[in-house]
């Protein structure tokens, strides 16, 4: 299996514990995610924030509107400055999602890093380069223009 990485930056003018709140919060997921994938957290989820072992699971629509479950699973925490989420079930044949922050001059740097394989051999391959990588750049760069709006400069 050929794995993959996408990686992404981004600088919002708020707290690192602003940032943390945020993003550790799963039910903020939906909020960020484009709305043509059809998206919805199963989970029952109280407002606590992750911890290490807590699985959450979504039903996306990736493709053709065809609905698949998607099981993640936290398996590293250190607050304020990553967590590490692990997909246990879903259409990618490996996904490991690290989220960073780090303290900047005026505000926060977020990093988004992703290791990614696809199953099938050849066949995921031909839909990595065809479907797949397109569709998660669109994924985060629509993350990161909401970002922008939510936390603006004011």
């Amino acid at each position: 299996m050929k794995i993959f990485t996408l990686t992404r930056e981004q600088e919002l003018p708020i707290s690192i514990e602003d940032a943390w709140a945020f993003f550790s919060a799963p039910k903020n997921l939906d909020k960020i995610t484009p709305p043509d994938l059809g998206f919805v957290i199963k989970s029952q989820l109280g407002d606590d924030g992750i911890f290490r072992g807590m699985k959450i699971q979504y039903i996306v629509r990736p493709l053709f509107g065809i609905p698949l479950k998607w099981i993640t699973e936290i398996s590293e925490v250190n607050a304020p400055y990553l967590f590490v989420d692990n997909q246990l079930k879903g259409p990618y044949a490996l996904w490991e999602h690290t989220h960073h922050f780090s303290t900047i001059p005026g505000g926060v740097k977020m990093r988004d890093e992703v290791k990614y394989g696809l199953p099938l051999g050849w066949l995921g391959l031909l839909a990595h380069k065809l479907v797949v990588r397109k569709k998660l750049e669109d994924i985060f760069n629509f993350r990161k223009n909401v970002m922008e709006q939510i936390f603006a400069k004011k």
